[in-house]
C-alpha cells in the first residue's frame, strides 16, 4: 500500500513558515541542501527548476503530491499553474475553483482523497504542506521527513495545525546535510 509522507522543511522550533505564510527566512538555503535533494529527492523540486539544478529524471519514491491552497498559490502567482508537472498533483481547497490546468486536481476532502490514492497502485504520496492540511491529514500520515533548517523563527506556522493527538514516531534516519547545518530526519509513525 502506498504511504502518505509529510516531507517538509522546518525551523529548529518546528515552524514551517512565518505567520503570514512566507518562507523567506529559510533562504538562502544551507550549503549542500539542494545537492542532497537533487541526489535523494529530485521529485520534490519544482519542475521549472529541474534544468537549473541538474535534475534530468525526477525519479524517486513519490509519484503524487498533495498540497494546500496556501502552498500552491505562490507558484500560481508566478504564472506556474503546474509546479510539479512531473507528479500527479492535488490541491486541497474549497475556494480555489478550477486552475485551468488539467494536470492539477482541486479537491475539497483531503482525507477521502488520500484514502482513495492510497488504495491505488503507485509510488508514495508526498504531502507538501501546509500546516492546516497536515493537521487534517495527521491520522493518514505514515512517515514524516523533516528538512531541519538551522534557524529559529520564533513565531509562525507549526508543522501541524488543529487538533492533533499525541503520537509517537520512530526515528529511522538522521543525516547531516553538507556544511550548512541542515539535518534530514526521517520518522515512521508507531500507531
Amino acid at each position: 500500500m502506498r504511504k502518505l509522507v509529510y516531507f517538509v522543511g522546518a525551523s529548529i522550533d518546528g515552524l514551517i513558515a512565518a505567520s503570514d505564510g512566507s518562507i523567506a527566512a529559510f533562504f538562502p538555503l544551507p550549503d549542500g541542501l539542494v545537492e542532497h535533494l537533487v541526489a535523494e529527492y529530485p521529485q520534490t523540486l519544482p519542475t521549472h527548476l529541474h534544468e537549473a539544478v541538474g535534475v534530468t529524471v525526477p525519479s524517486g519514491r513519490f509519484d503524487t503530491v498533495i498540497q494546500g491552497r496556501g502552498t500552491y498559490e505562490p507558484a500560481l502567482a508566478e504564472g506556474i499553474s503546474s509546479p510539479y508537472a512531473h507528479l500527479e498533483q492535488y490541491v486541497v481547497s474549497t475556494s480555489l475553483g478550477d486552475t485551468g490546468d488539467p494536470r492539477v486536481h482541486v479537491v475539497a476532502d483531503p482525507v477521502a482523497t488520500v484514502r482513495e490514492l492510497k488504495a491505488r497502485e503507485g509510488g508514495d504520496i508526498w504531502l507538501a504542506g501546509g500546516s492546516k492540511l497536515a493537521g487534517s491529514l495527521f491520522g493518514e500520515i505514515d512517515e514524516l521527513i523533516v528538512k531541519l533548517y538551522p534557524l529559529v523563527l520564533g513565531t509562525g506556522k507549526p508543522m501541524f495545525e488543529g487538533d492533533v493527538d499525541a503520537t509517537r514516531f520512530a526515528l529511522v534516519e538522521s543525516t547531516a546535510i553538507g556544511t550548512g547545518g541542515a539535518l534530514l530526519q526521517r520518522y515512521t509513525v508507531t500507531r
